[in-house]
């Protein structure tokens, strides 16, 4: 795959140096920019073409949070980092796609990402239920009927990975890919591989 664009917003430049750094080492990712909040937006992804935003909204959000929501749309799309889960609603309500917490690690970060600049919604575990759109909460139980191996084909799915790359990726054969995938779909009520992979980042079960 092309790497990545991802564009770094945060008014702590310790904040940006330190996303930059966790998506340093990791594959198929470029930061094309760092910058500040009070920067506007619009202005800086007209001249740096990001595929996706990844946005830490710091402690103080409220200026962060209002600029997010003045986004046009046809930008890219926004995976926020939340300081405190208090700030999970509002950022939601402002459009963003995806939202994680600080402590969230580089390879998670990652998916999140890939997932997001494809259209999906990435929401981790400890978020919220209820920010799940309406009708796309899936059974709590769900996590638990997925065995380990499936977890993991799911995040490689997520990755964009096609069966011979997850083969290879976990060293096993392309037909026990297809029958995890298969099986990924039936315990999600899936109807393609996009669909599972969308279910599930919705109910954070990739974003380990």
């Amino acid at each position: 795959m092309n790497n990545l664009r991802i564009l770094i917003i945060a008014d702590d430049p310790l904040a940006r140096a330190g996303l930059a750094m966790l998506l340093s080492d990791q594959p198929d990712c470029e930061v094309i920019g760092q910058v500040a909040s009070d920067t506007v937006p619009e202005d800086v992804l007209n001249t740096l073409p990001a595929d996706v935003v990844l946005w830490d909204l710091g402690w103080d959000s409220t200026s962060a949070l209002e600029q997010l929501a003045e986004l046009q749309e046809g930008s890219p799309p926004v995976t926020v980092v939340i300081s405190d889960q208090s700030q999970a609603g509002e950022a939601w309500a402002a459009g963003a796609k995806g939202i994680l917490p600080r402590e969230t690690d580089a390879v998670s970060l990652r998916a999140a990402l890939i997932a997001v600049s494809r259209g999906l919604v990435v929401l981790n575990p400890t978020i919220t239920p209820s920010l799940l759109p309406s009708g796309d909460q899936l059974p709590g139980t769900i996590s638990s009927e997925l065995t380990p191996r499936e977890l993991q084909v799911l995040q490689l799915l997520a990755e964009g990975l096609p069966n011979k790359g997850i083969a290879g990726r976990l060293k096993i054969s392309d037909h026990t890919v297809k029958f995890h995938v298969n099986a990924i779909m039936g315990k999600l009520g899936a109807q393609s591989r996009t669909d599972a992979v969308m279910r599930a980042t919705r109910a954070g079960l990739i974003i380990i």
